[in-house]
């Protein structure tokens, strides 16, 4: 299992937060094996699947034995983790109380910032950090578009763009709460908020008309959603998809690519943490980027229930739920 870690200073002890699976605990060291010490627990529970399935089939809560920790390993206690649609989808099996990695596959993250914030940290703020950084050069005044503007990554995206004074346009589904779901997001920094079905009328043009054609499109929908995102934006811009929930392919305009110039582009937070475990200058630059968001208040904690890791089987069935808020397991 390749594994990265974060960890932090809380009351003298060392937190980690692994950083490869989509899962990711945020947890203590209990033990750091030198030539004299070696105190450590034997087992711990875990989540565990053997083969794939259904997770209320194949999920099992197990008592594992803890490797023997070596010279260069560390022995860590998980204090929460959170649930993703995309776990459940994996069904990888990583939730657990305790584990051993190695020393040097840890990065340092600040004490200051929240147990929940820390634990969350390294999934969708990565994600929409990277998107925003790698696929194109954003300027105050650009424009990004994005569909699932309400989700984890979504909202990060808000905020983050906020923080970098570049515009947003935001598509979220029609719903009962809609005013809600609009107030929520541009108390998040967001520009414009609108739903599926706006994005096809002829109000977009006027929008235009007051703010730039977005250079980027972020899409994590697939479908008709991801296909309507073309028409809007500007020439040489770029679409990266890092999601598909309407689990429909993405229809590819050929006006668009063709004389529009418009790059299409995937991404995928854990292949891009395993290219850079070799050399982890660009994840503690992330990292400490947005901490500091954190600490300036430019980055909230996300809205999320916690819930008993033993009461897993409640949270991953919410987790399924149509707008469901984020679950994370608290281990203590």
């Amino acid at each position: 299992m390749d594994v990265a870690f974060l960890y932090r200073t809380l009351k003298g002890m060392h937190v980690l937060k692994p950083l490869v699976f989509r899962r990711t605990p945020i947890c203590y060291c209990i033990a750091w094996k030198t030539k004299t010490q070696r105190t450590y627990q034997t087992f711990c529970d875990a989540l565990i699947y053997r083969k794939h399935g259904p997770y209320s089939e194949v999920l099992k809560l197990e008592r594992i034995p803890i490797p023997q920790i070596d010279r260069d390993d560390i022995h860590v206690r998980m204090l929460a983790a959170p649930i993703n649609p995309a776990d459940i989808n994996m069904i990888q099996g990583t939730w657990r109380t305790e584990a051993v990695c190695k020393a040097n596959e840890v990065i340092p993250v600040a004490n200051d910032i929240s147990v929940i914030s820390a634990a969350t940290l390294s999934v969708n703020p990565c994600t929409a950090y990277r998107m925003l950084k790698d696929f194109v050069t954003l300027r105050p005044g650009d424009t990004v578009i994005q569909n699932g503007a309400n989700s984890g990554v979504g909202q990060a995206v808000i905020q983050i763009c906020a923080s970098f004074g570049v515009n947003t346009i935001n598509i979220i589904r029609d719903r009962s709460n809609l005013n809600e779901m609009v107030k929520k997001l541009q108390s998040l920094g967001a520009n414009y908020v609108i739903t599926e079905d706006m994005l096809q009328k002829e109000e977009m043009a006027n929008l235009f008309k007051v703010v730039e054609r977005p250079k980027l499109a972020l899409n994590c929908v697939g479908g008709s959603s991801a296909g309507n995102l073309f028409y809007h934006l500007k020439d040489g811009s770029t679409m990266v998809t890092y999601g598909g929930m309407s689990r429909k392919p993405t229809p590819l305009p050929a006006k668009a690519l063709i004389f529009k110039n418009i790059k299409i582009c995937g991404f995928w937070m854990t292949q891009w943490k395993r290219n850079h475990l070799h050399d982890l200058t660009k994840l503690t630059m992330m990292v400490s980027d947005l901490t500091e968001m954190i600490r300036r208040g430019q980055l909230s904690e996300p809205s999320c229930t916690k819930v008993p890791f033993y009461d897993f089987s409640k949270a991953l069935q919410a987790t399924m739920e149509s707008y469901s808020n984020k679950h994370v397991l608290i281990m203590n």
